[in-house]
Protein backbone atom coordinates (compact mmCIF):
# COMPACT_ATOMS: atom_id res chain seq x y z
CA UNK A 1 0.00 0.00 0.00
CA UNK A 2 2.49 2.27 0.99
CA UNK A 3 4.03 1.98 -2.86
CA UNK A 4 0.86 2.84 -4.58
CA UNK A 5 0.12 6.01 -2.38
CA UNK A 6 3.88 7.05 -3.22
CA UNK A 7 2.97 6.62 -7.01
CA UNK A 8 -0.12 8.15 -6.46
CA UNK A 9 1.79 11.43 -4.64
CA UNK A 10 4.25 11.75 -7.69
CA UNK A 11 1.32 11.15 -9.71
CA UNK A 12 -0.39 14.18 -8.20
CA UNK A 13 2.74 16.00 -8.11
CA UNK A 14 3.08 15.83 -12.02
CA UNK A 15 0.02 16.70 -13.04
CA UNK A 16 -1.05 20.41 -14.38
CA UNK A 17 -3.63 22.12 -13.99
CA UNK A 18 -6.84 20.12 -15.22
CA UNK A 19 -10.47 21.78 -16.09
CA UNK A 20 -11.54 19.68 -12.18
CA UNK A 21 -8.74 21.80 -10.32
CA UNK A 22 -9.75 24.90 -12.33
CA UNK A 23 -13.09 25.01 -11.42
CA UNK A 24 -13.06 23.64 -8.21
CA UNK A 25 -12.04 25.17 -5.03
CA UNK A 26 -9.74 22.36 -3.07
CA UNK A 27 -11.07 22.53 0.37
CA UNK A 28 -14.38 21.41 -1.63
CA UNK A 29 -12.39 18.96 -3.21
CA UNK A 30 -10.84 17.31 -0.47
CA UNK A 31 -13.95 16.82 1.32
CA UNK A 32 -15.90 15.58 -1.33
CA UNK A 33 -13.30 13.03 -2.10
CA UNK A 34 -12.99 11.67 1.53
CA UNK A 35 -16.79 11.66 1.56
CA UNK A 36 -17.16 9.08 -1.32
CA UNK A 37 -13.72 7.46 0.18
CA UNK A 38 -15.97 5.50 2.91
CA UNK A 39 -17.27 1.82 2.51
CA UNK A 40 -20.75 3.04 4.59
CA UNK A 41 -21.49 5.89 1.88
CA UNK A 42 -20.76 3.61 -0.91
CA UNK A 43 -23.27 0.99 1.14
CA UNK A 44 -25.93 3.49 1.33
CA UNK A 45 -26.11 4.25 -2.44
CA UNK A 46 -26.02 0.64 -3.39
CA UNK A 47 -28.51 0.13 -1.20
CA UNK A 48 -30.79 2.47 -3.13
CA UNK A 49 -32.19 -0.59 -4.45
CA UNK A 50 -34.28 1.45 -6.97
CA UNK A 51 -30.94 3.08 -8.13
CA UNK A 52 -28.95 0.06 -8.01
CA UNK A 53 -31.45 -2.67 -9.89
CA UNK A 54 -32.59 0.04 -12.27
CA UNK A 55 -28.87 0.34 -13.73
CA UNK A 56 -28.21 -3.15 -13.61
CA UNK A 57 -31.45 -3.74 -15.44
CA UNK A 58 -30.94 -0.82 -18.00
CA UNK A 59 -27.44 -3.27 -18.94
CA UNK A 60 -29.02 -6.57 -18.83
CA UNK A 61 -31.63 -5.54 -21.06
CA UNK A 62 -29.18 -4.10 -23.46
CA UNK A 63 -26.74 -7.16 -23.54
CA UNK A 64 -26.17 -6.41 -27.32
CA UNK A 65 -24.72 -3.23 -26.53
CA UNK A 66 -21.81 -4.79 -24.27
CA UNK A 67 -21.63 -7.82 -25.85
CA UNK A 68 -18.20 -9.09 -27.93
CA UNK A 69 -15.30 -6.80 -28.24
CA UNK A 70 -17.26 -4.19 -26.63
CA UNK A 71 -14.86 -1.62 -24.09
CA UNK A 72 -16.90 0.24 -21.28
CA UNK A 73 -15.39 3.42 -19.27
CA UNK A 74 -17.37 3.44 -15.06
CA UNK A 75 -17.04 7.10 -14.53
CA UNK A 76 -16.54 7.58 -10.51
CA UNK A 77 -16.65 3.88 -10.34
CA UNK A 78 -16.69 3.73 -6.24
CA UNK A 79 -17.44 0.42 -5.49
CA UNK A 80 -17.26 -0.62 -9.14
CA UNK A 81 -20.38 -1.85 -9.08
CA UNK A 82 -21.53 -0.08 -12.14
CA UNK A 83 -18.39 -1.77 -13.87
CA UNK A 84 -19.30 -5.66 -12.73
CA UNK A 85 -22.67 -5.00 -13.92
CA UNK A 86 -21.06 -4.01 -17.15
CA UNK A 87 -18.76 -7.63 -17.28
CA UNK A 88 -22.29 -9.29 -16.66
CA UNK A 89 -23.79 -7.62 -19.55
CA UNK A 90 -20.49 -9.18 -21.86
CA UNK A 91 -18.57 -6.08 -22.07
CA UNK A 92 -15.07 -7.35 -22.64
CA UNK A 93 -12.91 -4.56 -20.80
CA UNK A 94 -14.18 -2.22 -18.13
CA UNK A 95 -11.79 0.50 -17.18
CA UNK A 96 -13.09 1.79 -14.01
CA UNK A 97 -12.34 5.29 -12.95
CA UNK A 98 -12.76 6.49 -9.11
CA UNK A 99 -10.38 9.79 -7.79
CA UNK A 100 -11.15 8.86 -3.95
CA UNK A 101 -9.04 5.70 -1.78
CA UNK A 102 -12.41 4.24 -2.77
CA UNK A 103 -10.73 2.73 -5.62
CA UNK A 104 -8.27 0.99 -3.19
CA UNK A 105 -11.83 -1.03 -2.34
CA UNK A 106 -12.91 -1.64 -5.64
CA UNK A 107 -9.39 -2.90 -6.83
CA UNK A 108 -10.14 -5.24 -3.88
CA UNK A 109 -13.19 -6.78 -5.11
CA UNK A 110 -12.06 -6.91 -8.83
CA UNK A 111 -9.25 -9.50 -7.25
CA UNK A 112 -11.59 -11.13 -5.10
CA UNK A 113 -14.59 -11.59 -8.05
CA UNK A 114 -11.54 -13.04 -10.23
CA UNK A 115 -12.16 -10.43 -12.89
CA UNK A 116 -8.77 -8.55 -12.95
CA UNK A 117 -8.56 -9.65 -17.02
CA UNK A 118 -12.13 -7.64 -17.53
CA UNK A 119 -11.77 -4.90 -14.71
CA UNK A 120 -8.97 -2.34 -14.97
CA UNK A 121 -9.23 -0.10 -11.79
CA UNK A 122 -7.19 3.64 -12.45
CA UNK A 123 -7.27 5.66 -9.42
CA UNK A 124 -7.31 9.67 -10.44
CA UNK A 125 -9.71 12.77 -12.18
CA UNK A 126 -11.48 11.55 -15.47
CA UNK A 127 -9.89 15.07 -16.17
CA UNK A 128 -6.43 13.60 -15.14
CA UNK A 129 -5.64 10.32 -15.99
CA UNK A 130 -4.26 8.42 -19.26
CA UNK A 131 -6.82 5.48 -20.52
CA UNK A 132 -5.23 3.13 -23.20
CA UNK A 133 -7.74 3.16 -25.55
CA UNK A 134 -10.85 4.67 -26.59
CA UNK A 135 -14.31 3.10 -25.27
CA UNK A 136 -17.22 2.21 -26.42
CA UNK A 137 -19.41 2.74 -23.67
CA UNK A 138 -19.44 5.30 -20.84
CA UNK A 139 -21.37 4.41 -17.78
CA UNK A 140 -21.58 6.77 -14.89
CA UNK A 141 -24.03 7.44 -11.84
CA UNK A 142 -23.13 11.10 -11.62
CA UNK A 143 -27.02 12.77 -10.28
CA UNK A 144 -26.88 14.60 -7.65
CA UNK A 145 -29.76 16.58 -5.66
CA UNK A 146 -32.11 18.11 -8.43
CA UNK A 147 -29.89 16.41 -11.02
CA UNK A 148 -27.17 19.11 -11.01
CA UNK A 149 -25.73 19.18 -7.67
CA UNK A 150 -21.99 18.15 -6.95
CA UNK A 151 -20.89 18.84 -10.78
CA UNK A 152 -20.18 15.58 -11.32
CA UNK A 153 -22.44 16.20 -14.62
CA UNK A 154 -19.92 17.77 -16.45
CA UNK A 155 -17.42 15.26 -15.15
CA UNK A 156 -19.55 12.50 -17.20
CA UNK A 157 -19.55 14.66 -20.37
CA UNK A 158 -15.72 15.42 -19.75
CA UNK A 159 -15.19 12.07 -20.59
CA UNK A 160 -16.55 11.85 -23.97
CA UNK A 161 -12.74 12.70 -24.86
CA UNK A 162 -12.61 8.47 -24.52
CA UNK A 163 -15.34 7.86 -26.63
CA UNK A 164 -15.39 6.42 -30.20
CA UNK A 165 -17.75 8.21 -32.86
CA UNK A 166 -21.27 6.36 -32.51
CA UNK A 167 -20.09 5.34 -28.67
CA UNK A 168 -23.21 5.46 -26.31
CA UNK A 169 -23.57 7.41 -22.58
CA UNK A 170 -25.69 5.02 -20.14
CA UNK A 171 -27.39 7.15 -18.79
CA UNK A 172 -28.51 8.80 -22.44
CA UNK A 173 -30.65 11.51 -21.08
CA UNK A 174 -31.73 13.55 -18.15
CA UNK A 175 -35.06 15.40 -17.65
CA UNK A 176 -35.14 17.82 -14.86
CA UNK A 177 -39.03 18.18 -13.80
CA UNK A 178 -40.11 21.81 -12.27
CA UNK A 179 -43.70 22.44 -11.00
CA UNK A 180 -45.01 25.25 -9.01
CA UNK A 181 -46.92 24.00 -5.23
CA UNK A 182 -48.51 25.33 -2.21
CA UNK A 183 -47.44 23.89 1.27
CA UNK A 184 -48.54 25.85 4.13
CA UNK A 185 -47.05 23.68 7.06
CA UNK A 186 -43.63 24.25 4.97
CA UNK A 187 -44.06 27.54 4.56
CA UNK A 188 -44.87 28.29 7.82
CA UNK A 189 -42.49 25.80 9.23
CA UNK A 190 -39.40 27.64 7.81
CA UNK A 191 -40.44 31.07 8.33
CA UNK A 192 -40.93 29.98 12.15
CA UNK A 193 -37.02 28.87 12.66
CA UNK A 194 -36.35 32.40 12.72
CA UNK A 195 -38.41 33.52 15.96
CA UNK A 196 -35.53 32.05 18.23
CA UNK A 197 -34.08 35.53 16.83
CA UNK A 198 -37.25 37.64 17.92
CA UNK A 199 -36.22 37.33 21.69
CA UNK A 200 -35.82 40.99 22.97
CA UNK A 201 -33.73 39.76 26.23
CA UNK A 202 -31.89 36.23 25.44
CA UNK A 203 -29.83 35.97 28.68
CA UNK A 204 -29.79 39.82 28.67
CA UNK A 205 -28.88 40.17 25.52
CA UNK A 206 -31.36 41.88 22.67
CA UNK A 207 -31.48 39.51 19.91
CA UNK A 208 -34.50 40.73 17.21
CA UNK A 209 -32.26 42.81 14.93
CA UNK A 210 -30.75 39.27 13.55
CA UNK A 211 -34.18 37.81 12.92
CA UNK A 212 -34.59 39.18 9.22
CA UNK A 213 -31.15 37.94 8.14
CA UNK A 214 -32.27 34.67 9.79
CA UNK A 215 -35.47 34.47 7.47
CA UNK A 216 -33.07 35.23 4.50
CA UNK A 217 -30.81 32.39 5.59
CA UNK A 218 -33.32 29.40 6.35
CA UNK A 219 -35.38 30.61 2.99
CA UNK A 220 -31.74 30.52 0.95
CA UNK A 221 -31.95 26.19 2.10
CA UNK A 222 -33.42 24.07 -0.49
CA UNK A 223 -36.06 21.90 1.60
CA UNK A 224 -34.81 17.98 0.31
CA UNK A 225 -37.85 15.55 1.49
CA UNK A 226 -40.83 13.71 -0.78
CA UNK A 227 -44.39 15.03 -0.86
CA UNK A 228 -47.93 14.23 -2.02
CA UNK A 229 -48.23 15.03 -6.02
CA UNK A 230 -51.54 16.92 -5.11
CA UNK A 231 -49.48 20.07 -4.14
CA UNK A 232 -48.82 20.99 -7.44
CA UNK A 233 -50.27 23.28 -8.82
CA UNK A 234 -49.61 22.55 -12.52
CA UNK A 235 -48.07 20.14 -14.60
CA UNK A 236 -44.36 20.13 -14.33
CA UNK A 237 -42.07 21.94 -16.73
CA UNK A 238 -39.38 19.54 -18.33
CA UNK A 239 -35.78 20.81 -18.89
CA UNK A 240 -33.78 17.75 -20.66
CA UNK A 241 -30.07 17.30 -21.24
CA UNK A 242 -28.95 14.92 -24.00
CA UNK A 243 -25.70 13.37 -22.63
CA UNK A 244 -24.74 12.04 -26.05
CA UNK A 245 -24.86 15.72 -27.16
CA UNK A 246 -24.07 18.12 -24.53
CA UNK A 247 -21.19 19.68 -23.86
CA UNK A 248 -19.58 20.10 -20.43
CA UNK A 249 -19.86 23.92 -20.85
CA UNK A 250 -23.26 24.32 -20.94
CA UNK A 251 -23.65 23.53 -17.55
CA UNK A 252 -21.66 26.35 -15.88
CA UNK A 253 -24.84 28.61 -16.60
CA UNK A 254 -28.41 27.15 -16.93
CA UNK A 255 -30.95 29.45 -17.37
CA UNK A 256 -34.65 27.51 -17.50
CA UNK A 257 -37.51 29.51 -18.82
CA UNK A 258 -40.81 28.64 -17.27
CA UNK A 259 -44.44 28.91 -18.37
CA UNK A 260 -47.32 26.96 -16.66
CA UNK A 261 -51.13 27.14 -16.59
CA UNK A 262 -52.25 26.91 -13.48
CA UNK A 263 -54.53 23.74 -12.86
CA UNK A 264 -55.82 25.30 -9.51
CA UNK A 265 -55.88 28.10 -7.66
CA UNK A 266 -53.69 28.78 -4.67
CA UNK A 267 -50.62 29.87 -3.23
CA UNK A 268 -47.75 29.43 -4.93
CA UNK A 269 -45.05 28.56 -2.14
CA UNK A 270 -42.43 28.23 -4.63
CA UNK A 271 -40.73 25.34 -7.21
CA UNK A 272 -40.70 21.79 -6.78
CA UNK A 273 -37.88 19.97 -8.41
CA UNK A 274 -37.22 16.13 -9.75
CA UNK A 275 -35.54 14.18 -12.25
CA UNK A 276 -35.52 11.10 -14.56
CA UNK A 277 -32.94 9.67 -16.67
CA UNK A 278 -33.21 7.47 -19.61
CA UNK A 279 -30.55 4.66 -20.58
CA UNK A 280 -31.52 4.21 -24.58
CA UNK A 281 -29.84 1.11 -25.33
CA UNK A 282 -30.26 -0.53 -28.82
CA UNK A 283 -32.95 -2.78 -27.48
CA UNK A 284 -34.48 -1.46 -24.81
CA UNK A 285 -35.22 2.02 -22.93
CA UNK A 286 -34.89 1.86 -19.07
CA UNK A 287 -36.03 4.81 -16.92
CA UNK A 288 -35.08 6.00 -13.39
CA UNK A 289 -37.36 8.11 -11.95
CA UNK A 290 -36.88 10.28 -8.81
CA UNK A 291 -40.61 11.43 -8.79
CA UNK A 292 -43.10 11.77 -5.96
CA UNK A 293 -44.95 9.36 -7.47
CA UNK A 294 -42.36 6.80 -7.79
CA UNK A 295 -41.01 4.49 -4.97
CA UNK A 296 -38.56 6.62 -3.25
CA UNK A 297 -34.56 7.06 -3.88
CA UNK A 298 -31.75 8.62 -1.87
CA UNK A 299 -32.54 11.76 -3.79
CA UNK A 300 -36.17 12.45 -2.68
CA UNK A 301 -37.22 15.25 -4.22
CA UNK A 302 -35.94 19.31 -3.69
CA UNK A 303 -38.35 22.20 -3.03
CA UNK A 304 -36.95 25.56 -3.70
CA UNK A 305 -39.47 28.67 -1.21
CA UNK A 306 -40.60 31.55 -1.75
CA UNK A 307 -40.44 33.86 0.71
CA UNK A 308 -42.80 36.43 -0.34
CA UNK A 309 -45.60 33.68 -2.30
CA UNK A 310 -47.86 34.09 -5.27
CA UNK A 311 -51.39 33.79 -5.27
CA UNK A 312 -52.85 32.30 -8.86
CA UNK A 313 -55.89 31.64 -9.67
CA UNK A 314 -56.85 28.40 -11.95
CA UNK A 315 -56.43 29.27 -15.82
CA UNK A 316 -53.61 31.72 -14.90
CA UNK A 317 -50.30 31.32 -16.57
CA UNK A 318 -47.11 31.77 -14.25
CA UNK A 319 -44.44 32.88 -15.73
CA UNK A 320 -40.28 33.05 -15.24
CA UNK A 321 -37.50 31.29 -14.70
CA UNK A 322 -34.92 29.49 -13.06
CA UNK A 323 -31.14 30.09 -13.55
CA UNK A 324 -28.39 27.74 -12.33
CA UNK A 325 -25.52 29.57 -11.57
CA UNK A 326 -22.17 27.01 -11.24
CA UNK A 327 -19.88 27.68 -8.52
CA UNK A 328 -16.62 26.35 -7.23
CA UNK A 329 -18.10 24.33 -3.93
CA UNK A 330 -19.39 21.99 -6.66
CA UNK A 331 -23.10 22.89 -6.48
CA UNK A 332 -24.95 25.94 -7.94
CA UNK A 333 -26.92 29.14 -6.74
CA UNK A 334 -30.02 29.03 -7.63
CA UNK A 335 -32.15 31.92 -8.98
CA UNK A 336 -35.96 31.74 -9.45
CA UNK A 337 -38.04 34.59 -10.81
CA UNK A 338 -42.03 34.59 -10.85
CA UNK A 339 -44.73 36.81 -12.17
CA UNK A 340 -48.13 36.18 -13.14
CA UNK A 341 -48.42 38.31 -16.54
CA UNK A 342 -50.77 41.26 -16.41
CA UNK A 343 -50.67 41.52 -12.86
CA UNK A 344 -48.42 43.56 -10.32
CA UNK A 345 -48.02 39.94 -8.80
CA UNK A 346 -44.15 38.66 -8.51
CA UNK A 347 -41.53 37.25 -6.15
CA UNK A 348 -38.07 36.31 -6.63
CA UNK A 349 -35.27 34.23 -4.43
CA UNK A 350 -31.79 33.18 -4.86
CA UNK A 351 -30.83 29.92 -2.79
CA UNK A 352 -27.59 27.81 -1.87
CA UNK A 353 -27.92 24.08 -3.30
CA UNK A 354 -25.10 23.60 -1.36
CA UNK A 355 -26.23 23.90 1.94
CA UNK A 356 -30.13 21.96 1.80
CA UNK A 357 -32.23 21.55 5.00
CA UNK A 358 -32.61 17.62 4.90
CA UNK A 359 -36.25 17.08 6.42
CA UNK A 360 -37.25 13.60 5.58
CA UNK A 361 -38.40 11.60 8.39
CA UNK A 362 -39.64 8.30 7.06
CA UNK A 363 -43.19 9.11 7.06
CA UNK A 364 -45.57 8.58 4.39
CA UNK A 365 -46.38 12.24 3.32
CA UNK A 366 -49.80 13.81 4.12
CA UNK A 367 -52.53 14.59 1.34
CA UNK A 368 -53.32 18.88 1.17
CA UNK A 369 -55.90 19.97 3.00
CA UNK A 370 -58.95 20.00 1.37
CA UNK A 371 -58.70 16.84 -0.96
CA UNK A 372 -61.62 14.40 0.36
CA UNK A 373 -64.05 14.33 -1.39
CA UNK A 374 -66.01 12.14 0.77
CA UNK A 375 -66.37 11.05 4.49
CA UNK A 376 -62.81 9.90 5.54
CA UNK A 377 -64.53 8.27 8.94
CA UNK A 378 -67.05 6.63 6.67
CA UNK A 379 -64.86 5.47 3.72
CA UNK A 380 -63.07 4.15 7.41
CA UNK A 381 -65.44 2.08 8.61
CA UNK A 382 -66.78 1.09 5.36
CA UNK A 383 -63.42 -0.54 3.83
CA UNK A 384 -62.53 -1.87 7.00
CA UNK A 385 -62.43 -5.62 7.10
CA UNK A 386 -64.69 -7.85 9.55
CA UNK A 387 -61.34 -8.10 11.98
CA UNK A 388 -61.61 -4.58 12.51
CA UNK A 389 -65.63 -4.23 13.37
CA UNK A 390 -66.50 -3.94 16.55
CA UNK A 391 -68.43 -6.37 18.75
CA UNK A 392 -71.34 -4.07 19.68
CA UNK A 393 -72.24 -6.19 22.09
CA UNK A 394 -69.13 -5.70 24.14
CA UNK A 395 -68.65 -2.12 23.24
CA UNK A 396 -68.52 -0.12 26.53
CA UNK A 397 -67.76 3.39 27.54
CA UNK A 398 -63.97 2.48 28.76
CA UNK A 399 -61.51 1.86 26.09
CA UNK A 400 -57.69 1.71 25.54
CA UNK A 401 -56.18 2.54 22.61
CA UNK A 402 -59.23 1.58 20.91
CA UNK A 403 -59.62 -2.08 22.72
CA UNK A 404 -62.02 -2.60 25.23
CA UNK A 405 -60.95 -2.70 28.74
CA UNK A 406 -62.81 -6.15 29.55
CA UNK A 407 -60.40 -7.80 26.53
CA UNK A 408 -57.50 -5.69 27.47
CA UNK A 409 -55.28 -8.93 27.56
CA UNK A 410 -55.97 -8.68 23.46
CA UNK A 411 -54.85 -5.27 23.40
CA UNK A 412 -51.57 -6.11 21.55
CA UNK A 413 -53.08 -8.60 19.47
CA UNK A 414 -55.79 -5.82 18.31
CA UNK A 415 -52.88 -3.28 17.64
CA UNK A 416 -51.15 -5.45 15.40
CA UNK A 417 -54.44 -5.94 13.30
CA UNK A 418 -54.84 -2.33 12.88
CA UNK A 419 -51.11 -1.82 12.27
CA UNK A 420 -51.57 -4.29 8.98
CA UNK A 421 -54.25 -2.55 7.71
CA UNK A 422 -52.33 0.56 8.15
CA UNK A 423 -49.23 -0.87 6.54
CA UNK A 424 -51.47 -1.63 3.73
CA UNK A 425 -52.17 2.20 3.01
CA UNK A 426 -48.92 3.40 3.29
CA UNK A 427 -46.56 4.45 0.51
CA UNK A 428 -43.39 5.76 -0.56
CA UNK A 429 -41.20 4.45 2.78
CA UNK A 430 -37.84 4.52 1.37
CA UNK A 431 -36.45 1.27 -0.47
CA UNK A 432 -33.35 1.04 2.03
CA UNK A 433 -33.24 -1.49 4.29
CA UNK A 434 -32.87 -0.65 7.80
CA UNK A 435 -30.30 -2.17 9.93
CA UNK A 436 -26.92 -0.62 10.36
CA UNK A 437 -26.67 2.83 11.72
CA UNK A 438 -27.49 2.86 15.50
CA UNK A 439 -30.37 5.74 15.58
CA UNK A 440 -32.12 3.73 12.63
CA UNK A 441 -35.14 2.07 12.89
CA UNK A 442 -37.70 0.58 10.93
CA UNK A 443 -40.29 3.65 9.98
CA UNK A 444 -37.44 5.94 10.22
CA UNK A 445 -34.42 6.63 8.27
CA UNK A 446 -32.45 9.14 10.30
CA UNK A 447 -29.60 11.50 7.90
CA UNK A 448 -26.28 11.57 9.71
CA UNK A 449 -25.56 15.55 9.20
CA UNK A 450 -21.40 14.09 9.44
CA UNK A 451 -21.85 12.11 6.17
CA UNK A 452 -23.56 14.98 4.07
CA UNK A 453 -22.35 16.26 1.00
CA UNK A 454 -24.57 15.95 -2.03
CA UNK A 455 -26.16 12.52 -1.23
CA UNK A 456 -28.40 11.09 1.69
CA UNK A 457 -27.08 8.95 4.46
CA UNK A 458 -29.41 5.78 5.06
CA UNK A 459 -29.14 3.51 7.08
CA UNK A 460 -28.47 -0.16 5.75
CA UNK A 461 -28.36 -3.63 6.83
CA UNK A 462 -25.01 -5.10 4.39
CA UNK A 463 -21.99 -5.24 5.63
CA UNK A 464 -18.78 -6.13 3.74
CA UNK A 465 -16.35 -8.30 5.22
CA UNK A 466 -12.91 -7.26 5.81
CA UNK A 467 -10.52 -7.61 2.82
CA UNK A 468 -6.81 -7.65 2.62
CA UNK A 469 -5.52 -5.12 -0.34
CA UNK A 470 -3.36 -7.16 -2.78
CA UNK A 471 -2.27 -3.61 -4.75
CA UNK A 472 0.28 -5.70 -6.97
CA UNK A 473 -0.18 -4.43 -10.21
CA UNK A 474 -2.23 -1.86 -9.37
CA UNK A 475 -2.51 1.05 -11.84
CA UNK A 476 -2.29 4.70 -10.53
CA UNK A 477 -3.49 6.92 -12.83
CA UNK A 478 -4.04 10.22 -11.26
CA UNK A 479 -4.14 11.89 -7.59
CA UNK A 480 -6.94 11.42 -5.18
Amino acid sequence: MKTFLSELKIAAENQTESIFTQRTDSASAEQYFQFYGYLSQQQNMMQDYIRTSTYQRAMLDNTADFQDKVVVMDVGAGSGILSFFAVQAGAKKVYAIEASSMALHCEALVKQNRLTDKITVIAGKIEEVEVPEQVDIIISEPMGYMLFNERMLETFLHAKKWLKPGGKMFPTQGDLHIAPFTDDSLYMEQFSKANFWYQPSFHGVDLSNLREAAVKEYFRQPIVDTFDMRICLARSHKYVVDFQTAKEEELHDIEIPLSFTMQQSGTVHGLAFWFDVAFLGSQNAVWLSTAPTQPLTHWYQVRCLLQDPIFVKQGQTLAGKVHLISNSRQSYDVEMELQVPGTSLSSSTTLDLKNPFFRYTGQQPIAPPGTNQVSPSDQYWNQAGPEMQVDQANFGVNLLNGANVVDAHNVPQQQQQQQQVLAGQSANVAPVNPGSIPTATINSYPISNQFMIGDYVLPGSMVLPSQGLNLTNFKAGGGV
